[in-house]
């Protein structure tokens, strides 16, 4: 058969890295990649869509159509990926294209695995612009591109339209907003927590860093510099934990909580107002059908209007420099992600297209709880900080350890920034 869906076996004993990229593509008289007798293997993550083979089939097919080319599709289990990855690039042994998370496609190009994309982006006509910015921002290493946007999910706001009706309350368009709405419904519902602060949550912090217009941090030269510290993080920071120990909208148990615990509390009908992804209202409601017609989606408000920016959760295609064609890998990412094949990969998931033109339909859509994310994800998509040691920074959880010494009242926000961003440079810089 000339495809297949496989788990990744074992990999080869690690090796000193020396790899050599090898794009010795050729191209037929009609201009296309000539692909005939060749095969790619490509390693995509398992789970993001749960029932993918009927995907992989039908892009198996067109790309074979198209080029002559075989494929060999391999799905890899999210909690190994990252280590087989590693494994792999040591030992020379990567496939061709792989899907790499947002945070480690940087990761991958500093080792010296990946080949830039960028001269077969802007080869065709108006992708660059097409680009969903804050996933291009991820791919980006260097000022080289190493990562095609393919896929992503954002958080924005989610609340309970029953209970903003019942209360005749506005959705919040600014910070002053939300805690007016916050004050009604802790008064007329002391049951419910009107917007809980999850303290185990990194991402649910940094759009209020954004908001006030601060920065996690900022690149200059070969230095980075923590953010955290500065007049306006501070400002959002103190906003966002004062939800919480200043206006009494959380609860003390909410400190240690993840975002799933965040979920959970809200399809227990606990939670009023959150921020949460775009790919969770639909699986709130196959869990809870009596949240049908119950839930509600904004974009999150920056402080005085407008749109906060949110990190983008999602996947770029990558093409790794062992391929022994590299003209004929990019016909593959380009087949992926651009497109029909876009376009069906984000209905199947629920997550969004990596390009804005195949999000046209979401952003056009009436839907409550397509078209706010939408609009999110295009007006205020985000990143972290690109840099292959932004991993070390989370794997420390610098973050959420200011966040729950704020919220449990051991440091003020002045004294718990100044901390986080001494300890986030240093790690950024090692």
């Amino acid at each position: 058969m000339h495809k297949r869906i496989l788990p990744v076996i074992a990999l080869g004993a690690v090796a000193t890295l020396g790899l050599a990229a090898c794009t010795g593509g050729s191209g037929s008289a009609d201009g296309a990649t000539d692909g005939e007798g060749q095969e790619l293997t490509v390693w995509i993550m398992k789970g993001t869509n749960p029932d993918a083979s009927a995907f992989y089939d039908a892009v198996s097919d067109a790309f074979e159509e198209k080029t002559g080319a075989t494929v060999t599709i391999e799905e890899v289990q999210w909690a190994d990926a990252h280590d087989r990855f590693v494994t792999s690039i040591a030992g020379g042994t990567t496939p061709d294209i792989a899907e790499t998370g947002t945070t480690w496609t940087a990761e991958f190009a500093d080792a010296g695995a990946l080949l830039p994309i960028d001269e077969y982006v802007d080869a065709e006509s108006g992708l660059r612009d097409d680009l969903v910015e804050g996933l291009a921002v991820a791919g980006t290493y260097g000022e080289e591109l190493y990562g095609m946007p393919w896929y992503a999910g954002v958080r924005a706001l989610m609340y309970r339209t029953d209970v903003f009706e019942e209360l005749g309350l506005e959705v919040p368009t600014t910070w002053d907003e939300i805690v007016t709405a916050g004050e009604a419904i802790k008064a007329a519902k002391p049951e419910m927590m009107a917007f809980p602060v999850p303290g185990d949550a990194e991402f649910q912090v940094y759009p209020w860093v954004w908001g006030a217009g601060g920065e996690i941090a900022t690149l200059e030269g070969d230095t980075w510099t923590s953010e955290l510290d500065s007049a306006e993080s501070r400002a959002g920071l103190q906003f966002y934990t004062d939800l919480a120990t200043k206006h009494g909208f959380s609860s003390a148990g909410a400190t240690t909580w993840r975002e799933t615990d965040l979920s959970d509390a809200f399809s227990q009908g606990n939670v009023a107002m959150m921020l949460n992804g775009s790919w969770t209202p639909n699986a709130l409601i196959e869990a809870n059908p009596e949240l049908e017609g119950k839930i509600g989606a904004a974009t999150i408000p920056a402080q005085d209007g407008g749109v906060a920016p949110s990190v983008l959760g999602g996947s770029h295609l990558s093409v790794f420099n062992t391929t022994k064609n590299a003209d004929l890998a990019w016909e593959f990412v380009k087949l992926m992600t651009t497109g029909e094949f876009a376009e069906q990969w984000a209905a199947e998931t629920g997550y969004f297209p990596g390009v804005a033109s195949a999000m046209e339909e979401a952003l056009a859509s009436t839907d409550p709880l397509i078209a706010p994310f939408a609009q999110q994800m295009v007006e205020g998509g985000a990143s972290v900080p690109v840099t292959p040691n932004f991993g070390a920074v989370q794997a420390k959880k610098t973050t959420n350890a200011m966040l729950q010494s704020i919220l449990s009242g051991q440091k003020d926000v002045e004294t718990a920034t100044k901390e986080a961003a001494v300890e986030m440079t240093d790690l950024l810089n090692k």
